[in-house]
């Protein structure tokens, strides 16, 4: 019996730049606590798909989104939505660690008075979010520092808190090493594997060898499209597309 359930799909999803095609009618299941791994050369739309998944497009005057995207059974781009309900409930990790301009602790509440979290409430979340990070031990004694004296993995891993603090439904991550050392690499990855305990995370990444470390399933996508989506050793062992083959076994990308 499949207990499966999809936490987030598109239905003939496409996206244009003005007269630019950038994703053609992708088709997507993403499976409850799991990790997806979105990967394929550079500007195939990785990036942009998942960008969708956060509505942050909505401001650009010259795109076009038709199709469907459904967070379980809403539909994201609904007109009577407001996009911070969506961004609330789909979090959003960057390439490069972006913590403002606070110290580390107002870094975690700001979201939470953002969204009217009980003031009694609020130091408690800050402390799990931390934990549950992998971050807590090393600046609990120095909450009032200011983010950006952290390292750059240490930055990372608070604006993964920043992002569990208010509880989101789906967390997606742009490359979220991309910028680390090879240590904090490390940490990031086992955060991640940790975190698909409680969140579904969709993550863009370069890097072969970490969708083959912790992507449950893998999506390739070519030049806009969706080539080949399956589980991990579908997608590097036995890929039906010699497309996807190819681009697996270093041939190009």
């Amino acid at each position: 019996m499949n207990n499966t359930h999809i936490k987030l799909r598109t239905e003939g999803l496409h996206l244009s730049f003005g007269q630019k095609q950038v994703l053609k009618n992708i088709n997507i299941n993403i499976e409850e606590r799991k990790i997806i791994a979105l990967i394929g050369p550079s500007g195939c739309g990785k990036t942009t798909l998942l960008r969708t998944f956060n509505r942050m497009h909505d401001l650009i005057d010259d795109v076009v989104i038709t199709g469907k995207i459904w967070l379980e059974q809403t539909d994201i781009y609904s007109n009577q939505l407001p996009v911070t309900q969506i961004r609330r409930q789909i979090g959003m990790v960057f390439q490069k660690p972006n913590p403002f301009p606070k110290s580390i602790y107002d870094n975690i509440s700001y979201g939470l008075k953002l969204n009217n979290t009980p003031k009694h409430e609020i130091h408690g979340i800050v402390e799990k979010s931390l934990q549950d990070s992998f971050l807590w031990e090393e600046v609990k004694d120095d909450l009032k520092k200011p983010a950006n004296r952290l390292s750059g993995g240490q930055q990372q891993r608070l604006c993964i808190a920043r992002t569990i603090a208010v509880k989101p439904e789906v967390i997606l991550m742009d490359e979220p090493c991309s910028a680390l050392d090879p240590i904090s690499t490390s940490k990031v990855e086992e955060l991640i594997l940790e975190l698909k305990n409680n969140y579904t995370i969709v993550m863009v990444t370069h890097n072969m060898q970490q969708a083959q470390r912790i992507g449950d399933q893998v999506a390739f996508m070519f030049m806009g499209e969706l080539i080949e989506m399956g589980t991990n050793l579908e997608i590097f062992q036995q890929a039906k597309k010699e497309l996807t083959r190819n681009y697996v076994s270093g041939h190009f990308g």
